[in-house]
């Protein structure tokens, strides 16, 4: 297995989701390990005489932090909640084309109210809200592509 595709492959299981992946070949194995923000592989090559392990961190951007603009979006958005996406694929605000968007702002929603739908490999996954208050923004555009963990709406708790 080529450097490439190793490195094809963490980049898949980190977009994917998947908390645990591992991989036994012939003369390798490969443990890829995503949680909490980051993403540990570990690979061992089987050699006559030794065994090689190498760590292949994936690296998160971060926005800069300390700056202004950055802390007073903070400190305002910090009272509301965020609704977020438990997988990857295509968002949609509406069961289908012809209907009316699940929520829009100013909506109150209740626990276990369906927000949105993502798409992920034609499996339409309905999305239901953790709290109940008052949606306040809408993160996302209509049949955009959304990442694991991305934010989608803020919610006002109170």
């Amino acid at each position: 297995m080529e450097l490439k595709e190793i490195q094809n492959l963490i980049k898949f299981v980190a977009k994917s989701g998947a908390s645990e992946v591992k991989l036994e070949m012939e003369d390798i194995k490969i443990t890829i390990k995503t949680g909490s923000g980051k993403t540990e592989t570990n690979i061992y090559q089987q050699a006559p005489t030794e065994q090689i392990a190498h760590q292949v961190p994936v690296a998160a951007t971060s926005p800069v932090a300390g700056s202004p603009v950055q802390e007073e979006k903070k400190d305002e958005d910090s009272k509301f909640i965020m609704i977020k996406s438990p997988i990857i694929g295509t968002f949609y605000r509406k069961p289908s084309p012809d209907k009316e968007v699940f929520v829009k702002v100013g909506d109150t929603i209740n626990t276990g109210d369906t927000v949105c739908i993502i798409e992920a490999m034609k499996l339409f996954n309905e999305v239901e809200s953790e709290v109940s208050g008052k949606i306040v923004k809408v993160l996302v555009d209509d049949s955009s592509p959304v990442e694991f963990d991305q934010p989608l709406f803020l919610v006002d708790p109170s």
